[in-house]
C-alpha cells in the first residue's frame, strides 16, 4: 500500500500528537512509581509463616502447630520455631487458624459501666481465668442500657465468639432470642434470674439488701432510707431496693423513705445530691441504705458537711466492699459479693463446658453468698 501524502501543516499535527501521547505516557509512569514509594514507604513487608519455615528449616505446616499449644512438635524444634519467629517479629494469624480449627479463642462479655471496680473485679478474675485456657476476652459495655446490649450481642455473635458473658437478667426479647439461639455457652452473672438462658453464676440481690436492713433493725435503728439509681436502668439496683422494701415490710417498719431517680451509675456526687433530698424530706432519718459504696461515701460526706456525725446521728451502709469504703473515715458498712469470684467461676463454668467436661459441674446456677461486712458507720456505740 502507498504512504499516503501528507502536508507539512498534518505532518506537524502528528508529531504534537506523538509528543503528547510520550508525556502522557511518562507523566502515568511517574505516577505509577510515586504510589510505589509510598506503598514502600509505609512500612517492612510482614513476615509471613513461609520465612519462618525458611529460617528454621522445616515446613509451613510445622511451623503452624509449633505456634500454637498442645500440637505434636518436639520441644527442640518447637524452640528452633519459636526463635525463628522471635527473630522475624512474626505474629501467628489467629483468624486464619481459627478458620480451620472452628475456634476463635475470645469470649465476648458486656458489662453495664468500665468504671466500676466491682466490674473490674470480676474482669480480673475472669480474664485470669481464661488465660489459663490460652482464651482472651471481647468486652463490652452497655451504660445499663438493654438496647445497647442488643446491639453489642449481636455485633459480637457476628465475630463467632467462643461463649457469651453477659450481666444481669434482663434482655430485650430480640436479645434473648438471640442468646437462646447463639449455640455457644452463655453465662448471665451478676444476679439470679427467675428464667435463666443457661449458665448463671451470681447472687440475690435483695437478700443482700436484707442483710442489710437486719443489721439496722437489730442495731435499733427504725426510719431506715434508701438511696438508689433510676430502677428501669439498673435491675440489680431495683432488686436491691425491692428486697429493701420487703425487709422494712417483715420488720413492720415504714418503707417509703427512697430517692432513687438518678440514672446509674450511682457515683459519690449522686449520693450527696440524694442525702440533701433525704435530708430534706425526711430529716429525722436513723439509718440509710445505699446502692453502692461510691454513693455511701457520698452521703456521708453530705452529713458531715451538715454537721451530722456518723454513726450518732445518722448511720450509713453501702454495698460492693470497694477498698474505699474500708479506707474512708468512718469505716462503711457493706455487703461483700465476692466480685472477683464471680468472673473467676464463669471463667471455670466456660471452660469446662468448652472442654465438653459437664462431669466437672453439672451445675447451672453457681450461687455467690453475700456477705455483711459491719463497720463503724452503722455500729452503735456503747
Amino acid at each position: 500500500m502507498a504512504a499516503p501524502n501528507l502536508n507539512w501543516q498534518q505532518l506537524a499535527n502528528c508529531r504534537k500528537i506523538a509528543s503528547d501521547d510520550i508525556d502522557n505516557s511518562i507523566r502515568n509512569l511517574a505516577q505509577i512509581i510515586r504510589i510505589h514509594s509510598l506503598t514502600m514507604s509505609i512500612g517492612p513487608k510482614q513476615p509471613t509463616m513461609m520465612d519462618v519455615a525458611r529460617l528454621a528449616g522445616v515446613s509451613p505446616m510445622t511451623v503452624s502447630r509449633a505456634l500454637k499449644p498442645n500440637t505434636s512438635v518436639s520441644n527442640a524444634t518447637r524452640e528452633k520455631i519459636r526463635k525463628a519467629a522471635d527473630e522475624l517479629g512474626y505474629v501467628l494469624d489467629s483468624t486464619a487458624a481459627g478458620l480451620s480449627s472452628r475456634r476463635t479463642g475470645f469470649i465476648a462479655v458486656t458489662i453495664p459501666s468500665i468504671n466500676n471496680a466491682n466490674f473490674a473485679d470480676t474482669l480480673r478474675g475472669l480474664t485470669q481465668g481464661l488465660r489459663e485456657a490460652n482464651m482472651q476476652v471481647l468486652l463490652g459495655y452497655t451504660d445499663y442500657d438493654v438496647t445497647e446490649e442488643e446491639r453489642l450481642v449481636e455485633q459480637f455473635l457476628r465475630r463467632r465468639p467462643e461463649a457469651m458473658i453477659v450481666t444481669g437478667h434482663a434482655h430485650t426479647d430480640r436479645c434473648r432470642r438471640m442468646l437462646e439461639k447463639c449455640g455457644v455457652p452463655v453465662v448471665e452473672m451478676w444476679d439470679l434470674p427467675e428464667h435463666p438462658i443457661d449458665q448463671v453464676v451470681g447472687f440475690s440481690n435483695a437478700y443482700a439488701a436484707k442483710l442489710m436492713v437486719d443489721h439496722f433493725v437489730e442495731q435499733g435503728y427504725r426510719k431506715i432510707g434508701f438511696i438508689g439509681g433510676d430502677p428501669s436502668r439498673d435491675t440489680r439496683g431495683q432488686d436491691r431496693r425491692q428486697g429493701f422494701r420487703s425487709a422494712l415490710q417483715f420488720h413492720g417498719l415504714d418503707a417509703s423513705r427512697m430517692v432513687a431517680e438518678q440514672r446509674p451509675p450511682i457515683t459519690m456526687r449522686e449520693g450527696a445530691h440524694s442525702m440533701r433530698i433525704m435530708l430534706e424530706k425526711w430529716p429525722d432519718t436513723e439509718a440509710l441504705m445505699c446502692v453502692s459504696d461510691l454513693s455511701a461515701f457520698g452521703a456521708m460526706t453530705e452529713c458531715q458537711r451538715q454537721g451530722l456525725r456518723i454513726p450518732d446521728d445518722i448511720a450509713i451502709g453501702g454495698f460492693g466492699a470497694y477498698d474505699l469504703s474500708e479506707q474512708s473515715l468512718p469505716p462503711i458498712t457493706t455487703i461483700d459479693v465476692s466480685s472477683e469470684a464471680i468472673g473467676r467461676i464463669a471463667a471455670d463454668v466456660i471452660q469446662n463446658l468448652l472442654s465438653k467436661d459437664i462431669a466437672k459441674d453439672p451445675e447451672t446456677i453457681h450461687r455467690i453468698e453475700p456477705r455483711l461486712l459491719v463497720r463503724d458507720s452503722s455500729r452503735r456505740r456503747t
